[in-house]
């Protein structure tokens, strides 16, 4: 069962903003029209490359999806409790099941650079697609173990362990011995506003 999506109503709302087709954002990301508008029906769970190109071709930040009041002060998030969550499939041909709750430590928060998230990364198994996007990624485990395949290699982190790598790099991050983790992810995804 798919977990409703409510990023694909800002999507949808950013996109009429700027007068862009949905045929067009679709072609323009190399994905499919009907991807595309399950993405903004919100009955679909993307992977983090879709939503990112999705950002990109939109000129705004990937946060951008879960705000609602911009703020210009600090945003704080106490003991990680973030209402505001996006969900993600964690492979890009998989859309009906979340592997991965982004709990957003930053949104609202006006000009930011970087997107930290709290995640809960449930039991992944089998193969992997590996998959990339523009930008950077700090992970820190904060329970359990995560495996990040990273190109040809691949990298077993537990609590209290982190890496640092470039996105563009084909990559996958998921749970390591059918064990639900939860790591502390920043992302940055270059846009032009």
């Amino acid at each position: 069962m798919v977990v409703k999506n409510q990023i694909g109503a800002k999507i949808k709302e950013l996109r009429k903003s700027r007068e862009i087709t949905l045929e067009s954002l679709a072609k323009e990301n190399n994905m499919s029209l009907d991807l595309m508008k399950n993405i903004e029906k919100g009955e679909v769970v993307p992977s983090l490359t879709p939503l990112t190109k999705i950002a990109r071709s939109l000129g705004v930040r990937l946060g951008t999806f879960l705000d609602d009041a911009p703020q210009t002060g600090p945003v704080i998030v106490k003991k990680g409790k973030s209402d505001q969550v996006m969900y993600f499939s964690g492979e890009e041909n998989q859309t009906d099941v979340s592997a991965l709750e982004f709990y957003s430590l930053g949104a609202g928060k006006n000009d930011r650079n970087m997107e930290p998230f709290k995640i809960d990364v449930h039991t992944n198994k089998g193969e992997f697609n590996l998959s990339s996007h523009e930008g950077e990624e700090f992970v820190y485990v904060l329970e359990g173990e995560i495996e990040v395949k990273y190109g040809k290699d691949s990298y077993i982190l537990s609590k209290g362990d982190s890496i640092y790598y470039d996105s563009i790099v084909p990559h996958h991050l998921h749970s390591y011995n059918g064990k639900m983790s939860k790591i502390l992810a920043v992302v940055y995804t270059p846009y032009e506003s």
